[in-house]
């Protein structure tokens, strides 16, 4: 259960021009105007998540498949307590996607054991359960998802208002949502694309003074320890940081070392890295988003444009011969396909015309440019997502439990896309400041 919002301390520029989150919002309703408000995740089981298979393990092979629960725990910390029951290292642990922590989620996670018996040891702990357990022949890696189920209760809104929230859940699941990046891509301060910037451009000091420095928003509680960073004292600083702050204590451990700030950074989990460039073309993205909404064109296809085919992720390039053949309007109207944005990198089939010069005003506007983004991202990254998703098997009901009144509200979405961004539509902005907070230590 969270106890508030964390104290922060913000720079003078509260929001930089290069914040990532979403600018824009699709839903006209009268009734919904700026967003009705109301408060989520105020307690785990408020957020339920239910993760959707692509497949199902067969029974045999070198990787145990397990169904996990976890209650009010970060990723990273589920993927530690695995390790450790499991006795393998991290990168022999496979998931298909990082789930909310402020929530009770349910996910397949697969663990690397070669040659070993199935455990027999039941793993004990009061927030992460493993609900079962069966052999496949590969490793579960990210994407290896159909999509997600949520369930959520919405607090502060008066329950009378669930007519409206009921016809936004209906006008989204005919239109889709915005597929933007939530806040969570961002991290807890809201910096990870800017991790990502000065790694991919290999600005080594730059992603320290970010990582461990005060240039962006950061919790109360760790003032000192960056303040003795920025002071050259790494030693200091190093003890002070919390049992999660692992990225952190790592660099902070190498350059207590008397090693150099590009040893210090490449010293981090490159799972944790690869998190942060990840975040960068998140934000690279929406800030492409944003624009797209501007000109209305969310549902439609351009010259220029590359189109996504969401059932196959196959794409394809839009010509004047494709649209002046006017059969690009049906499947569009059918959720066949969707105009699709960049997450530059070298597998990413470039747009042309008005659509590229929109791509890359929108990383400029991050603070890179878009052709050093696609040639510095590392070989085999790099593709396009649909600036939509469609909504499906939407739920609501309204009512008051020992906890206050709610309105309860269920829906399907497929991988990828965030609960989070659809609930913006209906609450406002307001959603992205009650996002997971920091871990405390």
């Amino acid at each position: 259960m969270t106890s508030g919002p964390a104290r922060y301390v913000l720079p003078a520029h509260a929001v930089p021009p290069d914040d990532p989150l979403p600018r824009r919002r699709l839903l006209s309703l009268p009734a919904i105007g700026t967003g009705i408000g109301g408060r989520i995740k105020d307690r785990p089981e408020d957020f339920l998540v239910d993760e959707e298979p692509l497949y199902h393990p067969r029974g045999d092979g070198e990787h145990l498949y397990i169904g996990v629960q976890k209650r009010d725990m970060p990723h990273s910390e589920m993927i530690e307590v695995l390790s450790k029951h499991f006795g393998v290292g991290e990168e022999s642990i496979g998931f298909a996607g990082m789930k909310d922590r402020v929530a009770i989620t349910r996910q397949t996670v697969s663990i690397h054991l070669p040659g070993r018996p199935d455990p027999v040891t039941q793993l004990e702990h009061e927030r992460l359960a493993i609900l079962w357990q069966k052999r496949h022949i590969n490793k579960l890696r990210r994407g290896h998802l159909a999509g997600n189920r949520f369930s959520i209760r919405i607090r502060g809104i008066d329950p009378s208002k669930a007519p409206v929230v009921w016809a936004a859940l209906k006008q989204l699941e005919k239109s889709g949502i915005p597929d933007y990046f939530g806040a969570q891509r961002f991290g807890y301060r809201r910096n990870t694309h800017r991790l990502g910037r000065d790694l991919t451009l290999e600005h080594w000091d730059g992603v320290l003074a970010e990582l461990l420095g005060t240039r962006s928003p950061y919790p109360e509680h760790q003032r000192v320890q960056r303040e003795l960073f920025e002071q050259g004292r790494f030693g200091e600083s190093l003890p002070l940081w919390g049992r999660h702050d692992r990225s952190e204590r790592v660099a902070l451990a190498a350059l207590a070392q008397g090693k150099s700030a590009r040893q210090a950074v490449l010293a981090v989990q490159p799972h944790t890295r690869a998190f942060w460039v990840s975040a960068l073309q998140s934000a690279i993205f929406n800030r492409t988003l944003d624009r797209r909404l501007d000109e209305g064109l969310l549902d439609q296809l351009v010259v220029g444009d590359v189109a996504l085919k969401h059932v196959s992720g196959g794409q394809f390039p839009i010509t004047e011969e494709l649209v002046a053949s006017g059969e690009l309007a049906a499947r569009l109207d059918a959720f066949e396909i969707s105009p699709s944005g960049p997450l530059p990198g070298p597998g990413m089939i470039r747009t042309a015309g008005e659509p590229f010069q929109s791509e890359r005003a929108a990383a400029e506007e991050i603070g890179v440019s878009l052709d050093i983004v696609s040639a510095s991202i590392p070989h085999g990254t790099g593709t396009r997502r649909p600036f939509r998703v469609r909504v499906s098997n939407v739920e609501l009901d309204a009512g008051v439990d020992e906890h206050g009144s709610f309105v309860r509200v269920a829906f399907d979405l497929p991988k990828g896309a965030y609960a989070t961004v659809l609930l913006r539509e209906i609450l406002g902005d307001e959603v992205a400041d009650q996002e997971d907070a920091p871990h405390l230590g």
